[in-house]
This record gives structure tokens, sequence and C-alpha cells, in this order.
């Protein structure tokens, strides 16, 4: 598929998936007392409020038109203050765990009313938007899986610092300084295509009703 083709199929799944993955940071961190995204105006469906010109742009742009294995990028992080929280760890990580499953539940949506389409009947619109959602059901499962990685700044990496005892939790806080490096390291060895492999399978081979789509890998 060409640049322009991936980027018209893989482009609107992938701004839903990322707005919506940070509006749930933001509002459950709302629902738990900390106010700092929703008086930020974080709390909004309006994408240009998320986008980060480099990470949601520029990053996977260049990666797409270079024709990388692995397309990386992501959307700007939402304001979170623990300090507003009851219990702070905990609460970081609730939040942490509000962006992975807002990723699962928009996969099992778009799977749900991508089955109601019979493609071989539809038209040119009808279609594309069948590659959407299929797109849609891929893209947001390898969102929600990745983000789960244990290493800080990562949602899993918050979750860990949550629910390991403090002492624990502190010194493994810590690596989030080192964390972007990390996660560089993990994708040039290919390690998290380890476990995100199996789960891709799974989708295109016994979810999705077809398996002839561009299946997108795009990590956050």
């Amino acid at each position: 598929m060409t640049f322009l083709g991936q980027l018209l199929i893989s482009g609107p799944p992938f701004i839903i998936a990322i707005v919506l993955h940070e509006v749930a940071h933001g509002y459950v961190a709302k629902l738990l007392g900390d106010k700092t995204a929703s008086d930020q105006g974080r709390i909004t469906l309006n994408p240009i409020k998320h986008i980060d010109p480099f990470l949601s742009i520029i990053l996977p742009a260049l990666l797409i038109f270079s024709g990388s294995p692995v397309i990386f990028g992501g959307a700007k992080a939402v304001p979170v203050n623990p300090f507003n929280f009851k219990n702070p760890r905990v609460g970081m990580a609730i939040v942490a765990a509000a962006g992975p499953i807002t990723n699962f539940i928009i996969a099992g949506i778009s799977l749900l009313i991508l089955r109601t389409i019979n493609v071989d009947e539809a038209g040119f619109m009808l279609t594309v938007i069948h590659l959407w959602l299929a797109t849609s059901v891929m893209l947001n499962i390898i969102l929600g899986l990745f983000n789960l990685i244990p290493v800080p700044p990562l949602d899993g990496g918050r979750i860990m610092v949550g629910i390991l005892p403090i002492v624990l939790a502190r010194k493994y806080a810590l690596l989030e300084k080192y964390g972007f490096y990390i996660l560089i390291a993990l994708l040039y060895f290919d390690i998290p295509e380890l476990f995100l492999k199996p789960a891709i399978d799974f989708v295109i081979f016994n979810l999705l009703p077809y398996s002839n789509y561009p299946t997108p890998q795009i990590t956050q």
C-alpha cells in the first residue's frame, strides 16, 4: 500500500484511538479528584488539543514513508497531579489503566459494528468505513497492549508503581527518566513483537471476518 493509502486508512482510526485514550486519562483523573486536565481544556474530543506535532504527525509519517515495520507515535500527555488523589500511587495506577481499557473498548465496539457490514455488497464509502473499522480493531488492541508494557512512563509502568510495595515502587519509578531509551532499545530488538504478534494473529484469524486488510503496526 502506498504512503497516502496507508495514511488515509490508518489516520482517522489512529487519531480517534489516541484522543480517546488521553481523554480517558483526564476524565478518570477528574473523577478521582484531580481537575488539572479539565482546567487545561484537555478533556475534549478536539484532536488539536491532544496532538503533539512531532509524536503525533512527523514521527509516524516519517516511519510510514520509510517503510518501517513499526510505526511509533503518540499524543501529548494529559497533565495529572497525583497529589490531588486520596491515594496518589493507587490513583495514578487507575488513571493509567483507563487509557488501555478505553482502547480495548473501542476495539470491541469497532468489531461489533464491523460484523454488521457485508463488504461484498458494499459501495465505495462503506468499503472505506469497513477498512477503518478493521484498522481500528487492530490498532486499538496494539495500542492497548503496547501501553501495558511495564516501563515508565507507559501506562503499564505507572500501574506497576501503583501495585508494587512502596519500597520497590519508589525504585521502579526511578526508571521513568530512562524510559524513552528503554523503549527505543525494546523496539530496536523487536521485543514488543514477541507478545504483540500472538495477539495480532488471534485477532486477524479469529475475530476479523476478513483477513486481507492492511494491518497497521502502530504503537503509542
